[in-house]
């Protein structure tokens, strides 16, 4: 590992001008390519104290042994000059975008004197015109399938035309009219050409001028009655329509635009392409990348257009494109964008409207590609095997840690304090084994302390199972778990029904005991604090077989108890992408949770508090009377009235009514407006009415 100083430049060494820097690692290959405005004010930010650097950035800095700049004249060369050495170098710490398939296109070669029609992958000649890309290789045979009727395109291979121009026999789309068959001389090659060129036209979009001349045609041939020729020209008419079919129209203006969505988390990014022409999708495309430095969301756009745009020229670069975000600085791109098509090229963000709606279905596709990748990734078992043994490497584990549980604590502003509890065997999940927690030994907000009771109660409830089975325990006392109704939390599933069994760990009645299983490791969303509740409670109950660790979301670090520093885990690293999705499995189990008792709480009734009274006659009642508040102040002759209610019952009701404190009047957020009457059955806490509705995001953040 380099020490940065070591190659640092001299402060006059450095130009303050545009240009592109490489750093180097000792084996002189190229590590890192980047653009800025200013060499000087950009190089500087890598030369900061490692301490205050993000952690993917010194991970760079310390691998480089040298740095090394070349100076141009404006921002747009800079961005070429990127392009092409990040093409050229394929650096280890720059984003590069893979492509998840190898999507296929419909490729015409006007390079050839006759022109050929097929399906082409992989890098795109010179000469060759390209409509795509599309999802299946099938769905451009079928394209082409109907358009040979009326553009008899040449689709065969070199061989079959040089046999068939030798033979004097032309293939059998050449007999059935699919082919207008220019190997045995039917047509010129200039006809032959020209052929190709309105088969061009036609997928490019501009599809009305040979509809409407194949319908004047059809009408003269008609008129003149001539009907076998006017019904082959209505067929002809018909697939092309039926090929116009098979891409929807999504913008009525026939725009010609590509839409960029990102999807992206803290390690991985997902983005997808929209190719639109004549305002049909005439294309889809998608990659994922790694996020092996530090970027933002504009910068991932950069990166994306470079990809998508670096080797094309002319109307390959769309009049418009859209997107998620914008590069900073956005000039340089829109100017290099425009040089490349040959005129102006809008880069913007859709705010309303068509565009905006179609944007946000790139944006769902591109958040379903990116769960699909997690979905391979954790599938694959060879990774997850990788993933355990790299976290028993960096934590120093004795073994792989097969059973690994994350605990998350969630709150509203120190309300409804709950936590989770969720479990992953050999890297996947095992939600039969979540568990979910109410904070029960203080009120309000603090989550150091909520983690340290959270551990006590699993692990006390650990230690009783194991007094049981006969096992040395100490004095620990079993914890009590209840759950939201003030049932027993459900019985904890083991590794298997065998390992139970032989074990000691079921029951009579041969289901598993409750938190009879250790984990090897126990994952707490946060830092320091938050390791250090949970160890010190494990230390409490004299536990020191399980290994505990934190992930902090910020910057992803890895912290463990009575460590200073956090261990910071390689981007690419699949230890830190288990750790990351064990982390966000548990955030998500808690505030579904939090969400849930929140609920419930706004919607309890001073009426759920009379024994027996079910919910068909708590419907009753408030049909009856109206509200709660007219309920309320009915005697209890007036609530006997109610079908169903005695006597009994009316009295009972009547004092549970008397003993709740009557809430705060409501109030219409609309208009600040204090309402005297309440909507039938719409209740609070304290029974009274709740017009505003449970609290949102806007008055507490969920944690």
């Amino acid at each position: 590992m380099a020490d940065p100083s070591s190659y640092r430049p001299k402060p006059g060494e450095i130009p303050d001008t545009p240009g592109v820097y490489r750093f180097r690692d000792e084996h002189r290959r190229v590590i890192y390519v980047g653009k800025a405005k200013s060499l000087r004010q950009r190089l500087a930010n890598y030369f900061q104290d490692l301490a205050s650097l993000h952690p993917r950035t010194r991970t760079m800095v310390t691998t480089a042994a040298s740095v090394e700049w070349t100076v141009v004249s404006t921002e747009v060369e800079a961005l070429q000059l990127e392009y092409s050495w990040i093409k050229e170098y394929d650096p280890r710490f720059n984003v590069k975008y893979r492509d998840d398939k190898s999507y296929p296109y419909l490729a015409v070669t006007m390079n050839e004197e006759f022109p050929r029609v097929q399906v082409m992958r992989g890098h795109k000649r010179k000469g060759v015109r390209y409509f795509g890309p599309y999802g299946h290789a099938w769905a451009i045979r079928d394209t082409v399938d109907l358009l040979l009727r009326v553009f008899p395109v040449r689709t065969c291979s070199a061989g079959v035309f040089k046999n068939a121009a030798r033979t004097g026999r032309p293939c059998l789309l050449g007999y059935i009219g699919k082919c207008s068959a220019p190997c045995v001389d039917r047509v010129s090659a200039d006809e032959h050409r020209d052929l190709a060129e309105e088969f061009c036209d036609f997928m490019a979009g501009r599809t009305g001028t040979y509809i409407r001349r194949l319908e004047k045609q059809m009408t003269d041939a008609a008129e003149e009655m001539e009907y076998e020729r006017a019904a082959r020209l209505r067929d002809d008419i018909g697939a092309l329509k039926k090929a116009m079919e098979k891409s929807a129209v999504v913008l009525a203006d026939a725009t010609d635009a590509d839409l960029i969505a990102v999807a992206e988390d803290e390690l991985e990014a997902a983005v997808q392409i929209f190719h639109v022409r004549g305002g049909r999708v005439r294309g889809q495309r998608g990659w994922v990348t790694d996020k092996v430095e530090e970027i933002t969301t504009g910068a991932l756009v950069e990166h994306a257009l470079q990809q998508l745009y670096g080797e094309e020229r002319g109307d390959s670069v769309p009049k418009e494109v859209l997107v998620p975000a914008l590069p900073e600085p956005v000039e340089p791109v829109q100017e290099w964008l425009a040089e490349r098509r040959g005129s102006g090229v809008s880069l913007r963000i859709p705010q309303r409207g068509d565009k905006k709606a179609l944007m946000e279905t790139v944006q769902r596709n591109a958040l379903q590609a990116l769960a699909l990748h997690k979905t391979k990734r954790a599938s694959d078992l060879t990774t997850r095997s990788r993933a355990l043994e790299e976290i028993a490497e960096a934590l120093d584990l004795d073994s792989a840690p097969l059973r690994i549980e994350c605990y998350d604590i969630s709150h509203l502003q120190g309300d409804d304090v709950v936590a989770s509890m969720v479990v992953f065997e050999d890297g996947l999940q095992r939600k039969s084994e979540y568990r979910r927690f109410q904070i029960k030994g203080f009120a309000g907000q603090d989550d150091v302390r909520s983690m340290h009771e959270v551990i006590s109660r699993r692990f006390k409830r650990y230690l009783a199972e194991k007094e049981k089975t006969g096992e040395w325990v100490d004095d620990a006392s079993q914890a009590d778990l209840k759950d939201a109704s003030g049932n027993d939390i459900p019985a904890v599933s083991g590794t298997g029904p065998q390992d139970a069994s032989e074990n000691g760990l079921k029951d009579d009645d041969g289901r598993p005991k409750k938190f009879a299983y250790p984990p090897q490791l126990v994952v707490v969303d946060g830092g320091q604090p938050q390791v250090a509740a949970a160890k010190r409670a494990l230390d409490e109950l004299g536990i020191d077989d399980i290994a505990v660790c934190g992930l902090a979301k910020r910057l992803e670090e890895v912290w463990l108890p009575d460590d200073e520093d956090p261990v910071v885990l390689p981007r690419t690293s699949e230890g830190l992408y288990l750790l990351q999705r064990v982390r966000d499995e548990a955030h998500r189990f808690a505030i579904t949770y939090q969400r849930t008792k929140r609920a419930q709480r706004f919607r309890s009734s001073p009426l759920d508090d009379v024994a027996g009274l079910g919910d068909t006659r708590k419907q009753a009642l408030l049909k009856h009377f109206g509200s709660l508040k007219k309920l309320r102040s009915a005697t209890i002759d007036q609530i006997c009235e109610v079908p169903g209610i005695g006597r009994k019952t009316a009295e009972t009701i009547a004092v549970a009514l008397a003993q709740a404190a009557p809430a705060a009047p409501a109030v219409n957020t609309a208009t600040g407006e204090i309402m005297d009457e309440e909507e039938p059955g719409t209740t609070g806490s304290g029974g009274d009415p709740v017009t505003a509705g449970a609290p949102d995001e806007r008055r507490g953040q969920e944690t």
